[in-house]
């Protein structure tokens, strides 16, 4: 059988850098809906829980993720959350009508059980606050509770419900998607403007240390996009350090080739956000750099239909369980190499979310566990992709799709980890036909030998991972070599690829 080809090229010059690549980049979320806290990380009758509750077989899952940070306790949820009611002795907790999701939150797990979930997997929290139903008061005065040493009323009242220590939470999300008509509390762009610089202002009178990420868009298909952002900023430009973005995509077509090139609609979005905040930088003739905080991505619409369908009032029903499918694993890769490739903007990022709702990790309630197919590119650019990003000159051929034009076969990120002293390059090749040589030249990584090359592929673009049945998993590959300078990198049609290099031991 004859394998048909296409061909590409790539030059890496370690010279040429883009930034350091935060860690926080590869974030994610826990929001209060689903199962993704109860059933989720906390499940007190599970055979793996701890002492407090906590699912210890997805702890070890996320730890292996390498998640750095994570966003809490939402998302919709938080715009007309009391923090109040999540602390204290669990018996006198009051149940909720929980109007984001319709669901019922028994506030079981709060802001002091997250916290310490958080430590023991290795992460920082990012706390969210209500800027929907609340405001100034209710902020700062978490701000005090979580972070204070004590002696003041919030500090010590953390210390009786035995938490002694401060928690120590230094970024903060000035609300939640506040533009969207679906989010309680919605906001004009100056309603929030003004609301969200006055309560940073607080938060910050309480703990100067703290980093504040302003609203952006919910979209890039908002119709106020990029107005809101612009608006906004006029009035929480010195007060936040980041803009958050979110975005999400769906195949509702079913047109494979089509939704493999959304990560060019990523790329806009972001470039858009960039040239706003820096008109705002110049207008206000700051020396300051607001950086971006890309704190939900990833696919979603699986679940759509079947959310209809749930019944409301209930506790933890199965909301945004999407099952994952390999060309959703193959987007989240080029997902990835689009924050790798401005990470010299985007600063943290959340894949949106970490268990169960639209999550790499999925549990059986009372049962197992297992890792969906998005895990892999997610677990991979994770531990493989720290360090410095750098630019990779491409020359790829390119498709049309309906929605795009020119779309590169070849997506790629690069990343040159000094220290370890390896040279690692993240690719997917997007034609659902063809195999892509690609020939890279590495002149400046003289006497680099290839570690390995990890694939992801398989024929079925809709193939899936089910518990004890995961038919899209990574093996390595023995077809890429290297020769005078040059790394031949053999792509399968439709895959994702991270090939690792390292310096030759004399």
């Amino acid at each position: 059988m004859t394998i048909s080809n296409k061909k590409a090229k790539m030059v890496i010059d370690k010279s040429y850098k883009i930034a350091e690549i935060n860690p926080r980049i590869y974030g994610s979320f826990i929001e209060q809906l689903g199962r993704a806290v109860y059933g989720g990380i906390y499940e007190p009758a599970h055979h793996t829980a701890d002492e407090y509750g906590f699912r210890q077989d997805v702890m070890e899952l996320v730890k292996e993720l390498q998640v750095p940070i994570i966003r809490y306790p939402g998302g919709n949820m938080v715009s007309a959350y009391n923090w109040e009611d999540g602390v204290g002795p669990k018996e006198s907790r009051p149940k909720r009508l929980e109007l984001a999701w319709s669901s019922l939150e028994t506030n079981e797990v709060g802001t002091n059980e997250f916290a310490a979930w958080a430590k023991k997997v290795n992460a920082e929290a990012m706390m969210a606050v209500n800027l929907g139903t609340r405001g100034i008061d209710a902020a700062r005065n978490l701000v005090e509770y979580c972070n204070h040493p004590g002696g003041t009323y919030w500090s010590d009242l953390r210390k009786e419900h035995g938490f002694h220590d401060p928690h120590k939470i230094k970024v903060w999300c000035l609300g939640n998607e506040m533009d969207g008509p679906w989010q309680i509390g919605m906001k004009t762009a100056y309603e929030y403007g003004r609301l969200a610089s006055e309560t940073a202002k607080a938060m910050r009178l309480v703990d100067p240390s703290i980093e504040l990420v302003s609203c952006g868009s919910s979209g890039s298909g908002m119709a106020t996009f990029p107005e809101w952002e612009a608006e906004t900023l006029e009035h929480t430009y010195e007060y936040a350090d980041y803009i958050s973005l979110h975005q999400y995509y769906g195949n509702r077509d079913n047109d494979t080739a089509n939704f493999l090139a959304n990560s060019l609609d990523m790329d806009n979005f972001i470039k858009t956000v960039i040239s706003t905040c820096d008109y705002m930088k110049a207008k206000k003739r700051s020396k300051k750099t607001i950086n971006l905080s890309f704190d939900e991505w990833n696919v979603w619409f699986h679940s759509n239909d079947q959310d209809k369908k749930v019944e409301p009032w209930s506790k933890a029903p199965p909301l945004l369980e999407d099952i994952y499918t390999f060309e959703d694993a193959l987007l989240v890769g080029s997902m990835l190499n689009t924050l790798l490739k401005h990470s010299d903007r985007v600063k943290m990022a959340c894949m949106a979310q970490l268990v169960n709702v639209i999550a790499p990790i999925m549990t059986e309630t009372g049962g197992g566990i297992w890792k969906q197919s998005i895990f892999y590119p997610y677990y991979y650019t994770s531990v493989y992709g720290r360090g410095t990003a750098l630019h990779s000159i491409a020359d790829s051929p390119k498709y049309d799709s309906k929605d795009f034009t020119d779309v590169p076969y070849l997506d790629q990120s690069v990343v040159f980890n000094e220290e370890k002293d390896e040279l690692v390059i993240f690719a997917v090749n997007r034609s659902l036909e063809n195999q892509l040589l690609v020939d890279v030249d590495i002149r400046s990584f003289e006497g680099y030998e290839l570690i390995e090359h990890v694939v992801l592929e398989n024929d079925n673009p809709k193939a899936v991972n089910l518990l004890g049945n995961e038919q899209v998993k990574p093996h390595t590959s023995q077809e890429s070599y290297i020769d005078n300078s040059h790394l031949t990198a053999v792509l399968p049609k439709m895959s994702w690829n991270m090939l690792r290099l390292g310096k030759q031991e004399a």
